[in-house]
């Protein structure tokens, strides 16, 4: 299992950090932002596949930001797995 962080931008959290292992997504975190809401995405994705959850998080808005903590999170997603896809460390 490989811990992932990533510093957020445009949105009120500060950092997210995920597990992923075989493509699932573990332990996420959010530092910062709407703490009940950031936590209830944390319960809903724990275990879930971490592609699947980017697609259906990607392009969330935020008050018409162009982006939320959810979109931010699928950003994460995505650039983790790209990492892990060429073998390159975190």
């Amino acid at each position: 299992m490989k811990t992932y962080r990533y510093t957020p931008r445009f949105v009120c959290s500060q950092e997210i950090s995920f597990d992923l292992e075989d493509g699932k997504l573990h332990h996420v975190r959010f530092k910062g932002g709407c703490d009940g809401n950031l936590k209830a995405i944390g319960k809903l994705v724990e275990g879930k596949d971490a592609a699947s959850v980017a697609g259906l998080l990607k392009g969330n808005d935020c008050g018409g930001r162009g982006t939320s903590c959810a979109d931010q999170f699928a950003r994460a997603i995505e650039e983790a797995l790209k990492e892990e896809s060429c073998g390159n460390p975190a």
